[in-house]
């Protein structure tokens, strides 16, 4: 009902200042030119900020509606349904530069699914040939954990299926469930409990995602064990046993729970698979390759894979399955993230859903206050993509996601580069790629859906300088994916499919607001708008939008005031937002991809560029200095919100960058500026043929004559290509 109260107070309020204030002020007096301008202009920044504001109550109130018609699937149905499944699930952890430890959890949250056939496999991004000891150090180290993974498993895993064998023989003799059985199935739930509680006791703990992956990956599962066996024990004590088909299903909890198959992939390995430096192609290198067989070709261009038809002559074996799980390398599952999401797309109804997730939320106790603000921002997105799920406007986001590989095959495109065939599913024309792989999933038909539960967490840049990475690629992309939403939408209406209003609203504001809000707050700071346009009936639109906001933190487990903290934390990112929609126009106007830079995941503080740091002391500065100019004019209302500003700004600069920081970062970036590198005398390179050195006659017929007369070219040497014909 409050919610319901919100949206139209929003829209009330808004409706009332338009007639007022500016509809008032032109029928009053005339105004002039700049006073019209200025008011129009004051009225669009307004409208858009507001609407923004309106899109947040309207996906809040549709999550509200979610998690009141969520009903939890019983575990015996689950159960039930994938007691005789025989397909699978391949888990795909893209990797590059991560820390050894980090990527271990996220493999043991992969692999201690409970569901079967997990194939987890680490899809290692580093080059091969690493010169530098500490990273060839630490690329060896992330290599090693899927086979250290498997073997830990190895223990429990052949117990649980040499019982469920033994059981499966027994029921399929006509034998009924006798209290031995219940006794053994008791014995191991208590071992499966053991083994898991004796591993959270010789886990490291050093910080708060240690301790995440303990409390509730490693004891979570363990508990819930427990819980089951608390369950038999009655079950002994009242001597009244379960059938047979639950005995099984109970023991095949327990033999998938402890199977996966784990392994690693490195695909700049391989000469004909595409080298392009973003996650997106990462992924799409695999799962080009699933479903057949391949041998290693060594050419003098490197290694190249070759499909098969015989498996015995393969080097490479991939195999298929209908399911893809995308998972960050920093993220982390609960353990029943794969049953319930598979589950939920072989729902009969749900078969034209291509991708559900559990958008993630951030790890609790976290040590830096700006990881904690950060991750407010993030738990807060987790409620409002549930709410654009009931309205049709889901977009995938890409830490998680389990993927109907059906769907992305539709979406798939093959070209040529360099004589090789590169198949893209999920494209890297942006560096957003998995909500322009939304919108390329509804223009062919599919739908995408959220799962009303929270059951993955993911890490939160823990300093300025890494979370300038990340924000400035979500502000990069979206305004250049508005295009295909359009033509989706004609899709969609060729195909006489109802497009309703709210579900664009959503979408182009999911994708667009960025942009103008950046530009729309930046305006309000820096322009002196006349007293006149300032109304209270401005900060009435406005009061419920943070009233939401607040109530909605409070319910995720923060504070109601961070309310200001994340207003504080938006100023200190407003030139790092405006610096991503820059670069979305950059690419629009030229077409040059912008590169893809990955959120730096390291346990040293990351530096952040000079600009950054410098632009929330000028907003400091200048808020200030409207504050004082405004103050001398009796100009109250802009006076009041310059002194706003100016307080959350120094607050936020002080408590998420810090007065230290921001001298370090600033004396750095300026040494960089000051002292580069001695450049190096270019380095002639090798020509393919060479009077003093023997023929490399594998390059010459490999590469052919185009490479060959280059060289030949680069030399100017006549006579020798004279006789090289």
């Amino acid at each position: 009902m409050w919610g319901r109260i919100a949206i139209l107070a929003t829209v009330v309020f808004w409706a009332i200042y338009v007639v007022t204030t500016i509809i008032r002020q032109f029928i009053e007096s005339s105004g002039g030119f700049r006073f019209t301008m200025e008011a129009v202009g004051y009225l669009i920044v307004v409208t858009f900020l507001t609407f923004s504001a309106l899109m947040y109550l309207l996906a809040r109130q549709g999550a509200l509606y979610r998690f009141r018609a969520h009903v939890r699937v019983p575990r015996a149905e689950l159960d039930r349904h994938f007691r005789d499944y025989d397909s699978a699930v391949t888990v795909l952890v893209p990797s590059y530069a991560e820390e050894p430890a980090v990527v271990r959890g996220t493999l043991w949250s992969a692999a201690l699914q409970e569901f079967t056939n997990v194939r987890v496999v680490l899809l290692v991004d580093d080059s091969p040939n690493q010169k530098d000891p500490a990273a060839r150090a630490r690329l060896d180290a992330t290599l090693a954990l899927p086979a250290q993974i498997e073997e830990a498993l190895e223990g429990p895993r052949s117990r649980f299926a040499g019982a469920r064998e033994a059981f499966a023989a027994e029921r399929a003799a006509g034998v009924v469930v006798e209290r031995r059985h219940i006794e053994n199935l008791a014995g191991d739930y208590e071992a499966a409990a053991i083994w898991l509680e004796d591993m959270a006791e010789n886990e490291p703990m050093e910080d708060h995602v240690d301790e995440f992956f303990i409390d509730q990956v490693l004891m979570g599962l363990a508990s819930e064990l427990r819980l089951s066996l608390l369950a038999l024990r009655a079950s002994l004590d009242q001597a009244s046993y379960p059938d047979a088909d639950r005995v099984l299903e109970l023991q095949l909890r327990l033999e998938r729970t402890f199977t996966a198959k784990l392994t690693s992939f490195q695909r700049k390995s391989y000469a004909s698979l595409s080298h392009e430096a973003n996650k997106a192609m990462n992924l799409n290198s695999y799962i080009s390759l699933m479903g057949r067989d391949w041998r290693e070709e060594h050419t003098a261009g490197g290694v190249i894979l070759r499909p098969v038809e015989d498996a015995a002559d393969a080097d490479l074996i991939v195999p298929d399955t209908p399911y893809l799980l995308t998972l960050d390398a920093d993220s982390l599952l609960l353990r029943d993230y794969c049953l319930r999401l598979v589950y939920f797309l072989e729902e009969p109804g749900n078969e034209r859903i291509a991708v559900t997730q559990t958008p993630y939320s951030s790890f609790r106790g976290a040590p830096t206050r700006i990881e904690r603000i950060a991750g407010a921002t993030t738990d807060l997105q987790h409620i409002l993509h549930q709410g654009m799920s009931h309205y049709g406007a889901t977009f995938w986001v890409g830490a998680n996601a389990v993927i109907r590989k059906q769907a992305i095959e539709d979406i798939a495109e093959v070209e040529s580069v360099g004589g090789f065939e590169i198949t893209t599913y999920v494209q890297d024309r942006t560096v957003i790629e998995d909500t322009e792989s939304s919108i390329d999933l509804g223009t062919h038909g599919w739908t995408l859906m959220n799962y009303p539960e929270r059951l993955s967490y993911s890490a939160t840049p823990p300093d300025f300088g890494s979370l300038i990475v990340q924000r400035r690629r979500w502000a990069n992309g979206g305004l250049l994916i508005l295009p295909k939403l359009w033509n989706q939408v004609s899709e969609r209406r060729f195909r006489r499919e109802r497009v309703l209003a709210r579900e664009l609203w959503l979408r182009v504001n999911y994708m667009a607001s960025i942009a103008w809000a950046s530009f729309g707050l930046l305006f309000l700071l820096a322009y002196p708008y006349d007293s006149r346009l300032l109304s209270p009936v401005v900060f009435l639109a406005a009061l419920p939008y943070f009233l939401a906001m607040g109530s909605d933190l409070r319910d995720c487990g923060h504070r109601f005031g961070d309310i200001f903290r994340i207003y504080g934390f938006n100023l200190v990112l407003l030139p790092v937002n405006l610096a991503g929609v820059v670069k979305s126009l950059q690419q629009a106007i030229t077409g040059e991809k912008i590169p893809f830079v990955r959120t730096p995941k390291v346990k040293d503080r990351t530096a952040a560029p000079a600009i950054y740091v410098i632009v929330p002391y000028l907003i400091i500065a200048f808020s200030v200095l409207t504050f004082a100019r405004d103050l001398q004019a009796h100009n109250w209302g802009n006076a009041l919100f310059a002194a706003f500003n100016a307080t959350l700004a120094a607050y936020a600069t002080w408590m998420y960058i810090g007065v230290r920081n921001s001298i370090v970062d600033v004396w750095l970036a300026l040494l960089n500026w000051l002292y580069v590198d001695k450049k190096k005398a270019p380095v002639a390179a090798p020509l393919l043929v060479d009077p003093s050195k023997p023929v490399d006659w594998s390059s010459i017929l490999y590469h052919g004559d185009r490479r060959l007369n280059r060289d030949l070219r680069r030399k100017g040497d006549r006579r020798r290509r004279v006789g090289v014909r």
